[in-house]
């Protein structure tokens, strides 16, 4: 049997509302030292969308207003979204084929977990904890 992505991911999940301005999102993902986050639609509790660090500073090298642009407005929609019991292997080749960094884990209650494409790198660096073994 192969790797389950939620072998990979990571439980605690900080994320943004779809309202919270830019300037919320830029203070959380330092606060947290965190590269992106997941942006929550309030009422379903679902990701519509994700921010990363690199997001914020191409928001930043246009010259937008971080105090009145909201989450939704700038986020990348439709993330990557798999069931805790994925495997690891289709998680990767769903990253790779749709060129993204991010992948948001779910179970029946909502968001389990997050993984990032550096948490795939991780396992190759025993040391730091990582799973040994890559399926």
């Amino acid at each position: 049997m192969s790797q389950l992505i939620s072998s990979l991911m990571h439980a605690s999940v900080h994320s943004a509302g779809m309202d919270d301005t830019v300037a919320q999102v830029e203070a959380l993902l330092v606060d947290k030292r965190l590269s992106w986050v997941p942006v929550i639609e309030p009422s379903k509790r679902d990701a519509i969308g994700v921010i990363s660090a690199s997001d914020i500073v191409g928001f930043h090298a246009r010259s937008r207003d971080a105090a009145t642009t909201r989450a939704w407005q700038m986020c990348t929609y439709k993330p990557i979204v798999v069931d805790i019991e994925t495997p690891i292997a289709l998680v990767a080749a769903l990253m790779v084929e749709r060129s993204v960094h991010h992948v948001v884990v779910t179970d029946r209650n909502g968001i389990a977990g997050v993984v990032s494409s550096l948490d795939f790198v991780r396992t190759f660096v025993p040391d730091r904890g990582g799973p040994k073994t890559l399926p």
